[in-house]
């Protein structure tokens, strides 16, 4: 079956947002074995839209069509698709009263406009939309069956496959259920991760394992098909015992979970709280932590700043070098005046020079709680982003590590030292 992507949006078509929900679907695909043939982006234009509607009608057998269903004027999804397929709208009374109902949990009125989201072309395929006001819809234009999806990119990856990716399959002939089984690692390359797991696939023929680098992380993915849910979980059960074996420490979560959330739970479960000191990150420590749900909870201080000798000020230390003593000293100090039962300090001392890829950063991590206080010290190289986003990530992995009773000072691939 051949299938094509088509990304509507003006701001997708100039490069103002960059179009990352074209390469979450195009991989999600890929792993089901359902193959992407052609690729298409179009901006907020009618007569640009059914051109492209009609094209990709004359040479795809599905086509997922990703944005314009909002309630302004630009958003042009529903009305191109009924006239590609030569009905008229209607309104969709049931999804009305969702979207009315949705507003009114939140002590809001509806506005007008947002009717517009309701009327789909007659005779269309409902497609639910669990969390937001875009629903979707299947309709047949010409020989090819679209699938409409919205741009919020939560809404389009929950949509996709709970309810797109289902019909695709169903519909090449290949019915049954997917499941892609992620591990998010930090520490080991990609081509590292390829080896120690080159022979996972031929453990279980029929699931494929695959890798998405976006440093400082890596995505280790097992994707598979299959009859039920049961079956899957028989079949992925050996397997993800076998990758945690083999990737052992460096594995920092699964699936939806991130490294923050992973020690926010682990400070959770022990009752305790944390503070954390940071320089040259951006706060970028406390920044992820912060975000999720509950952490207002847990994080009793942050203190950044980008000189030594203000930071020995803010936290009554003395001197003004960036050093593994000195990190110690800050933890430690920090937990004491917090009254936190954690402390991380990340002090970073970055090369002089132009930014350039042999600049690097020395990173000194101080860790104090209640069975004392211990220090991790490493050296990056990349350039100052490639510096500052790996001590933000060391900084929270050598927490995790700590709380959770792992060596804090295994080497990472990254290291230069």
């Amino acid at each position: 079956m051949r299938i094509e992507i088509l990304c509507t949006g003006d701001e997708i078509l100039t490069g103002k947002t960059i179009n990352t929900n074209y390469a979450h679907m195009a991989q999600r695909l890929g792993e089901a074995g359902l193959e992407v043939v052609w690729g298409t982006t179009v901006g907020d234009d009618r007569a640009s839209l059914l051109s492209a509607f009609r094209l990709a009608a004359g040479r795809a057998d599905a086509v997922i069509v990703n944005g314009g269903l909002g309630p302004t004027v630009d958003d042009l999804s529903q009305e191109v698709a009924a006239e590609a397929a030569g009905v008229g709208l209607v309104l969709h009374t049931e999804w009305l009263a969702r979207m009315e109902a949705f507003y009114q949990r939140r002590n809001r009125v509806m506005p007008a406009n947002n009717k517009k989201q309701a009327m789909l072309p007659e005779g269309c395929e409902f497609i639910d939309n669990p969390i937001g006001t875009a629903c979707g819809f299947s309709v047949l234009i010409g020989q090819a069956r679209f699938y409409f999806t919205p741009g919020v990119p939560r809404e389009m990856k929950k949509m996709l496959d709970e309810q797109v990716m289902p019909r695709l399959l169903a519909r090449a002939g290949t019915p049954g259920v997917t499941r892609l089984k992620r591990f998010h690692s930090f520490g080991i390359g990609e081509s590292r991760a390829d080896e120690m797991l080159h022979d996972i696939e031929a453990m279980a023929p029929g699931v494929k394992l695959g890798f998405q680098a976006h440093y400082p992380q890596l995505e280790t993915k097992l994707a598979v098909r299959g009859a039920t849910h049961a079956e899957l979980d028989a079949l992925l059960a050996p397997l993800e015992a076998e990758v945690r074996r083999r990737l052992g420490n460096y594995i920092l979560a699964e699936d939806a979970a991130s490294l923050e959330s992973v020690v926010l739970d682990a400070l959770r479960a022990r009752g305790g709280s944390l503070a954390v000191a940071e320089t040259f990150t951006s706060g970028g420590i406390a920044t992820r932590l912060l975000h999720v749900n509950g952490a207002e909870d847990l994080f009793r201080r942050g203190v950044l700043s980008r000189d030594a000798a203000q930071l020995g000020a803010l936290l009554g230390l003395p001197g003004d070098a960036f050093s593994a003593a000195t990190a110690a000293a800050a933890a430690q100090a920090l937990r004491a005046q917090s009254g936190a039962s954690h402390a991380v300090a990340v002090l970073v001392s970055l090369d002089a020079g132009a930014d350039a890829m042999q600049i690097g950063g020395d990173i000194n991590i101080g860790l104090a709680d209640a069975d004392g206080v211990i220090v991790r010290e490493a050296r990056l190289l990349g350039g100052r982003e490639w510096v500052r986003l790996g001590a933000i990530e060391m900084g929270l992995d050598s927490l995790r590590r700590r709380l959770l009773g792992l060596p804090v000072d295994e080497k990472l691939d990254f290291e230069r030292r």
